[in-house]
């Protein structure tokens, strides 16, 4: 069935805020507007549409101009733009900047806290800015980054990062830049950074990989294939054996008049809130 030209495609998981979104689909902004829709209609909780790295130089401005149409019709997303020194972003920011369903830009190779800010500034002062960091420079200057204005949430750009660093895969060698990012969004008053993606066609290994990411504290993830999606967002989510106990801790605090017994109800209180939070974002039954 044809939608009409004003109704407006949301993904299928809309109801989680950008701010917990667990799976961030990146989608080739060279593709057609068909699947920009299936993108749309998948089990991501976030999509970004990629005007950068997924698409050649010289498409770019072809690119640029089938995603601001798609979102000014019918869409909803995302959009990966082109980094602050490139000869790309001026007119991408100028182009998007009024499209009605941007949701936010994805800022490449971003290394300073003026690049997150200049990029806010010219899209009006009001869109959401999520702060790639690709690169050595980009992870040290992680927390001036996170204290931008107009700052949104950050991600780990983990394949330019190892190509500019020489680091590998290994998950000993990347612990460093991703708890880097996870300290700088607290310090920064952010929502938990997003991992990058997954290369690996692997469900074992993404799944794998996205429970490390979990236990240095990021709470999303890049993916580059829809088929990784179903994995992505339960491994990041709450188990149903942590909303039990969240929900049975916080059932015998409210029953015993909220007092406080000792030094760990606090901790666990917080702990509890917070995964109950989260099960009911993203519908995590208990036991």
């Amino acid at each position: 069935m044809t939608l009409p030209s004003t109704t407006r495609l949301f993904p299928s998981h809309d109801g989680v805020p950008a701010e917990i979104a667990r799976s961030w689909l990146l989608v080739s902004g060279r593709l057609t507007h068909d699947d920009f829709d299936a993108a749309a209609r998948s089990r991501a909780d976030q999509v970004v549409l990629d005007i950068e790295d997924a698409v050649d130089p010289k498409l770019k401005p072809a690119a640029r101009t089938a995603v601001a149409t798609w979102l000014g019709e019918k869409g909803s997303a995302w959009v990966r733009i082109n980094d602050r020194t490139s000869d790309f972003w001026s007119d991408d920011v100028d182009e998007l900047k009024s499209v009605p369903g941007l949701r936010g830009v994805m800022l490449a190779k971003t290394e300073s806290a003026a690049d997150v800010t200049e990029t806010f500034d010219r899209l009006g002062g009001s869109t959401p800015v999520l702060a790639l960091i690709e690169s050595a420079l980009g992870i040290e200057e992680a927390v001036s980054i996170a204290r931008a204005r107009g700052a949104f949430r950050l991600a780990f750009g983990s394949g330019d990062y190892r190509r500019d660093t020489g680091t590998s895969a290994d998950d000993l060698a990347m612990a460093y830049p991703r708890s880097r990012l996870v300290v700088a969004s607290r310090i920064g008053g952010l929502p938990g950074p997003i991992d990058g993606p997954t290369v690996s066609a692997s469900h074992p290994i993404l799944r794998e990989q996205s429970e490390v990411a979990v236990a240095l504290g990021l709470t999303g993830k890049l993916c580059l294939d829809r088929d990784q999606l179903p994995v992505i967002n339960e491994a990041i989510s709450p188990t149903q054996s942590d909303v039990t106990w969240a929900r049975d801790f916080l059932a015998d605090f409210e029953a015993r008049g909220r007092v406080i017994r000792d030094g760990s109800d606090l901790p666990r209180l917080g702990r509890a809130q917070k995964i109950d939070k989260l099960a009911r974002a993203f519908g995590v039954q208990p036991l």
